[in-house]
């Protein structure tokens, strides 16, 4: 699979295989998904599967993946939801958008990621995750989430401790 590679700003100056880029440690476009439930008070937070290259068994938000040249964020998004979690949710939304460095514990690569966060709220939902993207999942108060990352953040990815006030706003 091949990856967006981006100055910055988020603008795509080319691509890249995504293992190279992983292990380069080149900038590439990402999204991160949280999807909430009882009025934004429920976040749903997977651990990534073992099989991952980057943070495996680490806790994240909803759903992470990579852009795809010509495909809205958005349009790639649900569809990357679908195929991890399962279900789909019709009001993903922007939220905003950052840049992060993180070099993976194991010394296996790091993520140098133009981020885009999407947000978006559903109701009772069948959840069938792809064991090879996560392990498990659950239903957090979103307030006890934060009170926990506050404590240390060392067993949640990265991205998901940085981008969890974008979604929030």
């Amino acid at each position: 699979m091949n990856v967006i590679i981006c100055n910055e700003q988020g603008e795509g100056i080319g691509v890249c295989e995504k293992v190279k880029a992983h292990k380069e440690g080149l900038l590439h476009k990402a999204f991160s998904v949280y999807i909430f439930r009882n009025s934004g008070k429920e976040l749903l937070v997977q651990r990534r599967s073992s099989e991952k290259m980057l943070w495996p068994g680490y806790i994240a938000n909803t759903c992470c993946s990579h852009e795809i040249d010509a495909e809205d964020v958005v349009v790639t998004a649900k569809r990357r939801l679908n195929e991890e979690m399962g279900f789909t949710c019709f009001d993903l939304k922007l939220a905003g958008n950052f840049v992060y460095l993180a070099e993976d514990p194991s010394g296996e690569g790091s993520e140098h990621e133009y981020l885009s966060i999407l947000v978006g709220e559903v109701g009772d939902i069948e959840i069938l995750e792809d064991p090879s993207e996560v392990s498990e999942w659950k239903w957090v108060e979103v307030d006890d989430l934060l009170v926990d990352m506050e404590k240390g953040s060392e067993k949640y990815a990265p991205w998901f401790v940085q981008g969890i006030g974008l979604s929030k706003s």
